[in-house]
């Protein structure tokens, strides 16, 4: 297996900074608001280059006026009231569509966790009940149906599960939150103190691509659009439309067999063999014969087989 596309989240940059950026060739560049209410922004941010509000709130149009196609925002829930900041940050992502011709790529919902050396982190001051940040995600679902809606491995397990069916469309598995915690095969004491975040999924990649199965979801890991100029308003197009589909579904069965055929459990293996099966069977036509052949391109050792 190979890398096949970074995304970027920094901090805010400027247009020639992010010129510069995007000729490396990046993916998707995110940045989150962490609360686009003003005065508690300030509140939290009373010095250093990250008190400016309006430099932050403003990196998503430096970004695309550089020339980087697609853009994540997000805010961090649990600073203020949730029912304010998702509303601000749809406006956001309004805002930036009329403008610009192209919404958020992403979106993420990321809530208020305990973290090293963040006392506020421990009892945030709006916090959000787990009913509340289900209606929250399905009404940015609803709000924007075209945005990959992502979400960290800062949730439980379960609960991950049930946000699959109210919006949710990205997750992170296997994750590490603490500097240089990819390096180490065992969690420190040291590195549990310095994680940015406390995590409420501790499962592998491979165990989260089962449970995904087991679900009824098909597991991508496609980066096609990037190779095939599908990007920016090009994808908004595809996306808003619905029409994406038509390519994502192929391509996920393609890539997710590539992945089972390479890094996959035996037990995974068998799960998702069959779910790529049932998954192939329910295409039609061309769509169908195309897809067969890429697996068989796969089976037979070739990678990056897509639409």
């Amino acid at each position: 297996g190979n890398i096949r596309r970074i995304n970027v989240n920094s901090a805010p940059l400027t247009v020639e900074a992010f010129r510069k950026l995007k000729s490396f060739g990046i993916g998707t560049y995110q940045c989150f608001q962490e609360t686009y209410h003003y005065e508690t922004y300030m509140k939290m941010h009373p010095d250093g280059p990250k008190r400016d509000y309006a430099w932050r709130l403003y990196a998503m149009d430096r970004a695309l006026q550089a020339g980087i196609d697609d853009v994540g925002i997000g805010a961090l829930f649990g600073l203020t009231d949730y029912k304010f900041e998702t509303l601000a940050m749809l406006s956001h992502a309004f805002n930036l569509d009329h403008r610009f011709g192209i919404g958020p790529h992403t979106i993420s919902v990321p809530r208020l966790e305990p973290a090293f050396n963040a006392p506020l982190s421990n009892k945030p001051p709006f916090a959000v009940d787990d009913s509340s940040f289900k209606k929250m995600i399905a009404v940015i679902r609803l709000a924007v149906p075209y945005t990959g809606i992502i979400l960290s491995t800062r949730e439980r397990a379960e609960l991950r599960r049930e946000l699959f069916e109210v919006g949710i469309s990205q997750i992170s598995a296997g994750s590490r939150t603490s500097p240089g915690a990819y390096k180490e095969s065992q969690t420190s004491l040291e590195e549990h103190e310095m994680e940015q975040f406390q995590l409420g999924d501790h499962r592998t990649l491979d165990e989260v691509v089962k449970d995904c199965c087991g679900l009824g979801f098909l597991p991508s890991f496609c980066t096609a659009c990037y190779r095939s100029n599908r990007t920016g308003d090009r994808f908004m197009e595809l996306a808003k439309s619905g029409n994406i589909g038509k390519l994502c579904v192929p391509n996920a069965i393609s890539t997710f067999k590539e992945y089972t055929n390479d890094f996959a459990s035996t037990e995974t293996k068998i799960v998702a063999d069959e779910f790529i099966q049932n998954e192939t069977e329910k295409l039609e036509g061309a769509t169908k014969h195309k897809t067969e052949n890429m697996l068989e391109r796969v089976n037979s050792g070739e990678r990056d087989v897509f639409f």
